[in-house]
């Protein structure tokens, strides 16, 4: 079917995409801890286990987002966005774009060339993902946003946090500054490989469950959703 289902003038359907254990193998959050502490940013006795139990109650779906995305956007408190860019660089190369299968970036180029819109949608901050949707060439990137006042990060997030339910908000107030309403949310697809990302998948008209975890999997599986495994 085509982007633009065949008319000229109508607007390119919207395929949204989930990063962390979706098109990465990994969790972009976890990731910058780990990074954090191999570079004695982070003192490991106080958060190697603070990490991996996060890490766990996110896929797990146990976690609340305010927890969860103030535990990882609070790693960044003290320093200007001038100060960051460059480590988010070097930790994006060396740790995240290696774990991007092939699989991963052919399933974004399929849905480029239908010309479709490509919008990549994260509970992970826009700071440490901005370098990852360039490396995709996704244009269109909805992240936890990072509160900065005069130039400093604070350590907390700011706006709705772009997790569970507030992906859906975030995704509604985008296509509304796009001139666009609830009909394409209907006619997107969307694929990601949490429970977390129920609200959003079942709010698009086609929900696509990649590698999912335990909960999603029976989900999908109760709806008749695709479920799709990628070569990792």
């Amino acid at each position: 079917m085509s982007g633009l289902r065949g008319d000229p003038a109508a607007t390119p359907l919207l395929a949204l995409f989930d990063l962390d254990h979706t098109l990465l193998s990994g969790d972009s959050d976890a990731l910058w801890c780990e990074f954090l502490m191999d570079e004695g940013v982070l003192p490991r006795a106080m958060f190697e286990a603070r990490n991996a139990e996060m890490a766990r109650r996110y896929q797990a779906g146990s976690v609340a987002p305010r927890e969860f995305c103030d535990f990882y956007v609070g790693t960044l408190a003290g320093r200007s966005l001038a100060e960051w860019r460059p480590v988010c660089e070097r930790f994006v190369r060396s740790r995240v774009l290696q774990r991007i299968p092939a699989s991963a970036h052919a399933l974004v180029e399929r849905h480029r060339a239908r010309g479709e819109r490509l919008v990549l949608t994260t509970a992970t901050n826009r700071l440490l993902t901005e370098a990852t949707a360039r490396h995709l060439c996704i244009d269109t990137l909805i992240a936890t946003e990072v509160e900065v006042v005069a130039g400093v990060c604070t350590g907390r997030t700011a706006r709705t946090l772009n997790m569970r339910e507030g992906k859906v908000t975030r995704l509604v107030e985008w296509l509304a500054a796009q001139g666009q309403g609830g009909a394409a949310l209907r006619d997107a697809t969307f694929y990601s490989d949490s429970i977390n990302d129920l609200p959003l998948l079942a709010a698009v008209g086609t929900p696509v469950a990649v590698d999912p975890d335990a909960g999603l999997h029976a989900h999908a599986l109760a709806q008749g959703w695709r479920v799709l495994a990628l070569v990792r």
